[in-house]
């Protein structure tokens, strides 16, 4: 039997005030009479979006993917409560056999729907080919980047990202053979100079690690990673929780990089009270809004995707443009060609909101998530 949606529903071309009709996971029926976007909220009460996609996820509920068990399912149950759909469980940086036991515990999640959460579409490796002075929150188990190490690790769970700092030795000459496996590659935990940004991308990495974070800035006669991010980028995520990045960074970003895209680099910390929590190995504070290292480095975040929707409007984006940074271009990053948009044919991964831009509803792949439970 058919589900039907009734209010305004973005579709590729817009707006529509109509309905929506999906069944056996798929948007089979859009009718409507189109509606500006400026109108939209305007005593809207339902407002059906496209699912939000996080490539970016290391935690949330009290879990950190590092942890092996259910800890996953903790994890996509949360962020499905904040219309997150599909999402990469994102590693830390660590020793091989840590590494190998997280996949382990990630392969099964990767090839079923976790019930009642986000489908996890693979993992992103971030870690451990970066910089051992760009570390971040990254524990320093860093080392060269190795093609066999990573298909290794691919056996056990897929991985869709990698992110890399090109200025290590062989890390740049490990791209190809990487992006021929099949691999995305994206710069990041970086002191690479302007000049290794451009030499990553002419040799295949198409993206960038939540820009600015973590990598070497802009200077006019320096431009560093950024600079190249900025100069050339097609992709790349950023952090829009407004501690990451300065409000005016961001709105730069989103004039550079036509296919700049929202991830939240969420902890165990997110949907959480304050206190201590695990972050790979490290143990970190959330206060204030944000989550720390004992020394104060920013150590991922609390944000969710649709607090993300939220703060890209506040900055001044339609809402139309807001979710396109937080589902439409992380699926054409990542080749999702029935995902990221309502469109028939499309899975029905699909977020209902308020004219106050807060969740209702959410439909995975058809299904129905009962928010009180998730």
């Amino acid at each position: 039997m058919a589900n039907v949606i009734g209010g305004c529903i973005l579709t590729p071309r817009g707006f529509v005030r109509g309905a929506l009709e999906f069944a056996d996971g798929r948007v089979w029926r859009i009718e409507g009479e189109p509606v500006p976007d400026e109108i939209v909220r305007d005593g809207a009460n339902t407002i059906v979006l496209p699912g939000f996609i996080d490539s970016h996820v290391h935690g949330g509920g009290g879990a950190d993917t590092m942890q092996g068990g259910d800890a996953i399912e903790r994890i996509a149950r949360l962020h499905v409560r904040h219309g997150t759909t599909s999402l990469l469980a994102t590693t830390m940086t660590a020793p091989l056999r840590e590494l190998r036991a997280a996949m382990s515990a990630l392969g099964p999640a990767c090839r079923r729907r976790i019930e009642g959460g986000a489908r996890v579409l693979g993992v992103h490796l971030e870690g451990p080919y970066i910089n051992p002075a760009k570390l971040g929150a990254q524990p320093d188990f860093v080392r060269p980047a190795s093609l066999a190490e990573t298909l290794e690790l691919h056996a056990l769970a897929p991985i869709v990202l990698i992110t890399l700092a090109p200025e290590l030795p062989g890390n740049l000459e490990i791209i190809p053979a990487l992006c021929a496996a099949g691999f995305r590659v994206q710069i990041g935990h970086t002191l690479g100079t302007y000049e290794d940004g451009v030499a990553a991308l002419e040799r295949g990495a198409n993206g960038f690690t939540h820009l600015f974070n973590a990598m070497s800035g802009m200077h006019h006669r320096a431009p560093g990673i950024a600079g190249a991010a900025l100069a050339h980028a097609r992709y790349a995520e950023i952090i829009p929780d407004l501690l990451h990045v300065h409000p005016g960074a961001l709105k730069l970003a989103l004039r550079a990089i036509p296919g700049l895209f929202c991830v939240t680099d969420s902890t165990a910390a997110s949907g959480m009270p304050d206190g201590e929590y695990q972050l790979g190995s490290h143990r970190v504070t959330k206060c204030l809004g944000g989550v720390r290292l004992p020394d104060g480095t920013l150590a991922g975040s609390t944000l969710t995707m649709d607090q993300a929707l939220r703060n890209l409007v506040t900055l001044g984006l339609s809402l139309r443009e807001a979710s396109l940074r937080v589902s439409t271009h992380a699926a054409d990053y990542l080749g999702l060609e029935a995902r990221g948009s309502i469109a028939e044919g499309h899975y029905a991964d699909l977020v209902v909101v308020d004219r106050d831009l807060r969740v209702n509803r959410v439909i995975v792949e058809g299904n129905e998530i009962d928010l009180a439970d998730a």
